[in-house]
């Protein structure tokens, strides 16, 4: 189920009017088996999968606390994380693997097929939409028992609903246990004002991918899809849409399940602070999918020894961390290449500063110092999202070809007429006004509050593509 359709917008009414109308006891039960609904909808089968992961976590939290012999409780904890991550690898990089030992063994003169999944294997099976997401969350619950953290959640229902729950299931936040699953053990009241900041956040969550996103696909979607017929210029600015189209859709899927977790009483975490707002690449990824880097940086980066290591071992584990983050995204080597560009520049960024430390060079501190900053910076982030956005590798480099061919004398290629484009432009403008002005929406003043309300609904229904696209993560 898309949070872009009358299908979402109706369960969610359902549920929520269901949910306050329930004690406790009731509120879980009913938000756990909407959340299976919720998942279901995709695909019924793969909910097998999602519970033999919950199964284990349930059973290894427990077994991780009561167990005091040290060496017995890091085994458990190996154990669960080897269950999950081979699941996930299973899954999503068993293909992955096979085509590369295929073409290796191509290269040697044999014509030996590699089996594959979902055809030779499991015929019709599919990677289960946001796997990443739940396995992720749920190896967090596990890592933060062991550490002590947190402490293991004997109710079964409960955990249950800290991995599905519905809102977050897909594509995150990818929440920690001690930021939410104390609030699944909370009768909240009504409260208005949540109600209020709750529907303000989803509907400009889905203005920003059914009137920017899916806007912006109209430009992208052509521009990848045909590389060859289409020019330099128009290469370039598809790929420029393309940064603002994976934050709309991406931050716009967040919005709504922020959203709506708070019309109930839940409190999620913030997933992104106007990254392209960053002067650098550092600064890019504490404001980009927050929930994921701090992950990385929390459960990779410091147990490998973080900042207290050598500067050589420093950008080692950068690279460590970034590689694994390019291949969390996906099973391709165009997700690789991405992971290691984001490596190279964190590492490059730390050399400069200690080259300038060393110097005594300042940074400048005027706001037109900045603003190069931030446009160098964005400039260096579309580069890799064309690695992201492109199908395959060979795509990723004829792009790139087409882009270098860039000309004068080009003409914008796009099957959007010069108004369409003005307006696409105007709404690039206005998201990053409003996002530099107003990070949150105030919502206290009830005239302001559906004054704002309404203005976004009757955008998103004036202004939506309503194309039932899916959200660009749901496919990791």
């Amino acid at each position: 189920m898309i949070f872009n359709s009358l299908q979402f917008l109706l369960f969610f009414g359902i549920v929520t009017l269901s949910y306050f109308s329930l004690k406790w006891n009731g509120r879980w039960i009913l938000l756990l088996l909407a959340s299976c609904y919720f998942y279901m909808v995709f695909v019924p089968e793969y909910i097998i999968i999602l519970f033999a992961t919950i199964i284990i976590d349930y059973l290894a939290g427990i077994w991780i606390e009561n167990q005091k012999n040290p060496v017995k409780r890091k085994w458990l904890l190996t154990l669960s994380l080897v269950a999950n991550v081979g699941i996930l690898a299973f899954f999503k990089y068993f293909n992955f693997i096979s085509e590369n030992i295929e073409h290796v063994v191509h290269l040697l003169g044999s014509d030996t097929h590699v089996p594959r999944l979902g055809t030779d294997i499991l015929p019709g099976i599919l990677l289960p939409i946001g796997l990443s997401f739940h396995t992720f969350q749920a190896m967090s619950y596990t890592i933060e028992v062991y550490r002590g953290n947190q402490k293991a959640e004997r109710h079964f229902g409960i955990y249950a609903l800290y991995v599905m729950f519905y809102p977050q299931l897909v594509a995150g936040p990818i929440e920690r246990p001690q930021n939410v699953l104390w609030q699944y053990h909370k009768y909240f009241r009504y409260d208005w004002e949540n109600v209020k900041e709750g529907l303000i956040r989803m509907a400009w969550g889905l203005f920003k991918k059914v009137v920017i996103a899916d806007r912006l696909a109209m430009v992208v979607d052509p521009a990848f899809g045909h590389i060859t017929d289409h020019n330099g210029t128009s290469l370039l600015v598809a790929a420029c849409f393309y940064s603002f189209q994976i934050y709309c859709d991406f931050s716009g899927y967040s919005d709504v399940a922020i959203g709506a977790s708070k019309v109930m009483g839940f409190t999620l975490m913030e997933n992104f602070k106007s990254p392209y707002e960053a002067a650098s690449i550092a600064e890019f990824w504490r404001r980009w999918h927050i929930s994921l880097s701090t992950w990385f940086r929390d459960y990779i980066y410091i147990p490998l020894g973080g900042s207290r290591v050598s500067p050589v071992r420093q950008y080692i584990n950068r690279f460590i961390v970034f590689l694994v983050s390019g291949i969390w995204h996906g099973a391709s080597w165009n997700f690789v290449i991405w992971g290691v560009l984001h490596g190279f520049y964190q590492t490059m960024g730390q050399l400069r500063d200690r080259f300038m430390d060393r110097q005594g060079i300042t940074v400048p501190s005027a706001s037109w110092y900045r603003g190069l900053q931030i446009v160098l910076t964005f400039g260096l982030i579309t580069l890799t999202w064309v690695f992201f956005r492109a199908i395959t590798l060979r795509d990723a480099l004829l792009y790139f070809k087409g882009i270098a061919s860039i000309s004068v004398h080009d003409k914008l290629q796009t099957p959007l007429n010069a108004n369409e484009m003005i307006f696409c432009l105007l709404l690039i403008g206005f998201l990053l006004w409003k996002e530099n002005r107003y990070f949150q929406i105030p919502t206290r003043s009830n005239v302001k509050f559906w004054a704002i309300f309404s203005a976004l609904v009757v955008s998103c229904y004036l202004f939506g593509v309503f194309t039932a696209n899916q959200f660009i993560y749901f496919q990791f």
